[in-house]
C-alpha cells in the first residue's frame, strides 16, 4: 500500500530514486516491475506494480474499442503505458515522454494512492493542492458514495 507524500529528485537521466518505504510496499506486489503512464484528468504519471495495472490494461482492452472515448482513452493510458525495473540502487528511469508530459523539473513529489502513487511536478503540485484547499469541500456538494465515508 503506498502511502504519503515525498519529495524525491529527478536526475539529469531522467531516473528517480524510489525512497526505500515505497521499495518495502512493492514487495507486498510480489515483483518490483512498475508500469507508468500519464493521467488523463492532470499534469501527473500514474505508477503502478505491474500486477495492478494488469487488472486495468485488461478491464480498458476489454471495452468496445468503436466507441471513441473508449479508443481515446486506451490511446492515452495504454499508449503511454510504460514497464519499468528499478535498478540495483532503486532508481526507475522514466521515459523523456512521459516526464515531457507531465513536466517534470528536478523536484518531483511521490504521492501515494493506495495500490499507486503519482509523479508530480514539486511547484505544480503545490499549486494544484494549494487550489483544491482553497475550494475547500462542501458537504452538499459531495457525491452520494463520498457521503457514505465518515473521517
Amino acid at each position: 500500500m503506498f502511502r504519503g507524500a515525498q519529495q524525491v529528485t529527478l536526475d539529469s537521466k531522467g531516473r528517480v530514486m524510489v525512497p526505500a518505504r515505497v521499495r518495502s510496499a512493492l514487495e507486498e506486489y510480489g515483483k518490483t516491475t512498475l508500469v507508468a503512464t500519464i493521467d488523463v484528468a492532470e499534469a501527473c504519471l500514474l505508477v503502478y506494480p505491474l500486477s495492478q495495472w494488469e487488472g486495468i490494461e485488461a478491464k480498458l482492452l476489454a471495452l468496445p474499442n468503436l466507441d471513441g472515448q473508449t479508443r481515446q482513452l486506451q490511446r492515452l493510458l495504454l499508449g503511454h503505458a510504460s514497464e519499468i525495473e528499478p535498478d540495483a540502487q532503486g532508481r526507475i528511469l522514466l521515459p523523456s515522454l512521459l516526464c515531457e508530459y507531465a513536466k517534470l523539473n528536478k523536484d518531483v513529489i511521490l504521492l501515494g494512492q493506495g495500490h499507486k502513487f503519482e509523479l508530480w511536478d514539486a511547484a505544480h503540485w503545490q499549486k494544484r493542492r494549494q487550489a483544491w484547499i482553497r475550494a475547500g469541500v462542501n458537504g452538499d456538494e459531495l457525491t452520494e458514495v463520498l457521503k457514505e465515508i465518515s473521517l
